[in-house]
């Protein structure tokens, strides 16, 4: 085989979840409509979800860009020191 031409792998790991009965039929109609499968339309509808996530829209990230003013500094300040008093060691283990 030559070096330029690619070989792919798609490596499909099976898994199973539950569904409640209405959500599932809301799947299988959706599936039906477009004529996929009801794996291949739960595989893009998941993909779209994650996507989705993996970016921030651009009005967080020019909110992000600004300087905090004083107040708001003050009342992120306290906040962190609120979250940082609160940790607990994570080498412990969890209460039951």
């Amino acid at each position: 085989m030559a070096r330029s031409q690619a070989v792919t792998t798609l490596v499909v790991m099976p898994t199973s979840i539950r569904l409640p009965p209405k959500l599932l039929a809301r799947v299988d109609a959706r599936a039906k409509a477009l004529g996929v499968s009801r794996n291949d339309y739960l595989v893009g509808a998941i993909e779209a979800g994650i996507d989705a996530r993996d970016t921030w829209s651009p009005e967080l990230l020019s909110i992000l860009e600004k300087p905090l003013d004083a107040s708001t500094r003050h009342l992120f300040d306290d906040s962190m020191t609120a979250v940082r008093k609160a940790r607990r060691n994570r080498r412990r283990a969890p209460r039951l």
